[in-house]
C-alpha cells in the first residue's frame, strides 16, 4: 500500500511540476520587451539559466532602501547578471522620512554608473504617514539629487493606485513604471503616458526559486529610451 501511496504522489508531483513550467505568461504571448526586478527576497538566483531565456531583456536590481540599508545580494546579482548578458539596472526604495542627502550617498555607494547599462530607478511606494505636500517635496528633492549625480532623469516605479492618489499630475516629464497585478493594461486618471508597466508580482522563472516580478514596455517604447548615457 505505501509503495502505491508513494508511486501516486510522484506522479501528481510530477504533473504540477510539469503544469508549472509550461503555464503561459504575458511573455509567450506578445512581442513586447520583456524583464524582471529583484532583490535578496529572491535568495540565490541562477543566471546563467536566467540569461539564457531570450524573453527576458533587463533586469533592474535592488541597491539600497533608505538612508543605510543595502540589499546584501545586490553585489553578486549586479555581477552575474552582466556574466550571463542581461542589461543592468539598479533601483532604490525610497523612504520620506529619511534625509534625501543621506540617501542618496547611501545609493550611489552601490549603484557606481561604470555598473550601469539602464538609468537608475527609484522605487516609490509609501508616504511614511505624512501629508501629500509633504511627500512629494521630499520626493522631488530626492529626484533631483539622483539626477545631479547621474547626469540623467531617473526611471520612476510606482503603483497604479498610489500614482493616482499622490502623484497624478506631477510625473508628466519623467519616465515611469506603473505596477498593476492585472490582466488589464493600467488606465491612469490623467491618462500618463508611462513607457513600462509591472503587471505581476507572482511570475515565475527558470533560474529563481519562487515569485519573481516582471514587467514589459507599453506600446512602441524601447530599451534604447532607459539606457544609462556614460558621458
Amino acid at each position: 500500500m505505501n509503495k502505491i501511496i508513494i508511486l501516486l504522489l510522484t506522479i501528481l508531483l510530477g504533473s504540477a511540476a510539469h503544469a508549472q513550467t509550461n503555464l503561459i505568461q504575458c511573455e509567450d504571448t506578445c512581442t513586447h520587451i520583456h524583464g524582471i526586478d529583484l532583490s535578496h527576497y529572491q535568495g540565490n538566483v541562477f543566471w546563467e539559466t536566467v540569461g539564457s531565456n531570450t524573453k527576458m531583456r533587463y533586469v533592474y536590481l535592488k541597491a539600497t532602501e533608505g538612508g543605510d540599508h543595502i540589499d546584501d545580494k545586490y553585489v553578486q546579482n549586479i555581477d552575474l547578471a552582466h556574466k550571463y548578458g542581461l542589461k543592468v539596472g539598479s533601483y532604490h526604495f525610497f523612504r520620506p522620512k529619511t534625509d534625501t542627502q543621506k540617501q542618496l550617498d547611501n545609493f550611489r555607494m552601490q549603484c557606481r554608473p561604470e555598473d550601469q547599462d539602464l538609468i537608475p530607478m527609484i522605487d516609490i511606494e509609501t508616504t511614511s504617514g505624512l501629508p501629500t505636500d509633504e511627500f512629494c517635496d521630499s520626493l522631488f528633492k530626492f529626484i533631483t539629487l539622483v539626477e545631479k549625480e547621474y547626469k540623467q532623469q531617473p526611471l520612476l516605479y510606482t503603483f497604479a493606485n498610489f500614482y493616482d492618489r499622490y502623484l497624478l499630475g506631477k510625473l508628466n516629464d519623467y519616465k515611469v513604471m506603473i505596477a498593476q497585478y492585472t490582466e488589464r493594461v493600467p488606465v491612469l486618471k490623467d491618462d500618463l503616458d508611462f513607457i513600462m508597466w509591472q503587471y505581476t508580482g507572482k511570475g515565475r522563472l527558470n533560474g529563481i526559486n519562487g515569485y519573481v516580478d516582471k514587467s514589459r514596455f507599453m506600446g512602441d517604447h524601447q530599451l534604447r529610451e532607459i539606457r544609462f548615457r556614460h558621458r
